[in-house]
């Protein structure tokens, strides 16, 4: 099969030619259809985030399930599917408490070592070297993931634009559900990009008003209101224009989606007294955001760190807003890239180009 591979960080990602890999116990493998280009990716190619090569990273995926390995029973060889990036273990301390956005051999295995919790990969090169996952290693024509993370696409979600329901819509329903979200609360998404443009619609589809856009690139606050934002605003505009907008107090919520120091400072300003701000944006390792703590224990201000959400729970239940249509998974999809066009994709992400959410497609029948 073809696969984009990471060799060493800073360099290009590169198709070549690696076996297939093979499901264990517990897991499946799916003959990928498309996955979606995101930050954090970007993070890994560029060093930011300390990831082992080589590498391949991709870890917001659509499919079709080609073989199940012993033990698999709820789903079914042919059935189309999506997975999230974050792929529970089911056993760990968190997992067993509901809180599999924080499974322990998620991020001890997968994320430091670039294994499934067997402790190996199941990527090799030609000559039977290791190549190290990120998530499932979804740049590739087939990934294996543990039955745990897949889950079957509803019909009428388009498989292709599906692939964005693992990461950037995923992330974004974690989100606004760690806000604890009520209807008729204010809010603001400060940076719109596909993270960001997954908390507008679905900060709608839980009854907020407000829903405030912020971002630097015309086009992307175009797309925030095709979205669903009722306002949109540039950063040197978006605190006055927020007090004007709530009565002088700030918002009820604040979600800040870049995981920089200046857009992460905006969105605890935006707040109003006792308001909570939810960073879900990942910054490069040791970046810091200078807070007021006085301001922060006074005024109760609630920072709420948000990372994914609950695969096995919240899933389920954003694949119905989806095939309800209140989740618009097509329309967040604005570029699409050939696998050969992997490193063109991530590139252009890294300078701002992507508006939306882009995703490279595998091609061929799935």
């Amino acid at each position: 099969m073809r696969a984009a591979v990471l060799e060493r960080v800073g360099e290009p990602l590169r198709v070549k030619e690696v076996p297939i890999p093979e499901p264990k116990t517990g897991e499946v493998l799916v003959r990928v259809a498309a996955c979606g280009v995101c930050h954090t990716d970007l993070h890994v190619i560029k060093g930011e985030v300390a990831f082992p090569t080589p590498c391949v990273l991709g870890h917001e995926i659509s499919g079709s399930i080609v073989a199940l390995g012993p033990g698999v029973e709820s789903l079914k060889i042919g059935e189309k599917v999506v997975s999230s990036f974050i792929i529970p273990c089911g056993g760990c301390y968190y997992c067993l408490r509901g809180e599999e956005d924080l499974c322990e051999r998620f991020f001890s295995y997968n994320r430091l070592r670039g294994v499934l919790y067997d402790g190996a990969t199941r990527l090799f090169d030609k000559d039977g070297n290791p190549i190290w996952m990120y998530s499932m290693g979804g740049l590739a024509e087939y990934a294996v993931i543990p039955a745990t993370d897949v889950f079957p696409l509803p019909e009428g979600i388009p498989l292709e634009e599906g692939s964005i329901l693992g990461c950037a819509l995923f992330t974004a329903y974690g989100a606004v559900k760690t806000a604890g979200l009520e209807g008729g609360e204010s809010v603001a998404v400060v940076a719109t990009g596909g993270v960001g443009l997954g908390i507008v619609q679905i900060a709608r589809a839980f009854g907020a008003y407000p829903v405030v856009a912020i971002d630097v690139r015309p086009e992307k606050l175009a797309k925030a209101r095709d979205l669903g934002a009722t306002h949109a605003l540039t950063p040197g505009e978006a605190l006055q224009a927020v007090r004007d907008l709530t009565g002088g107090r700030g918002v009820d919520v604040a979600f800040e989606a870049l995981g920089k120091p200046e857009t992460f400072r905006l969105a605890l300003d935006l707040l109003r007294d006792g308001g909570r701000m939810v960073p879900v944006g990942i910054a490069p390792q040791g970046m810091e955001a200078g807070v007021e703590i006085t301001r922060v224990v006074r005024r109760k201000l609630r920072i709420l760190g948000s990372y994914g959400a609950k695969p096995r729970k919240d899933m389920p239940t954003l694949l119905r807003l989806a095939q309800a249509g209140i989740v618009r998974v097509g329309t967040e999809v604005t570029d699409r890239f050939h696998l050969e066009e992997a490193d063109l994709a991530y590139r252009r992400l890294d300078k701002g180009e992507i508006i939306g959410r882009a995703v490279v497609v595998m091609g061929g029948e799935t």
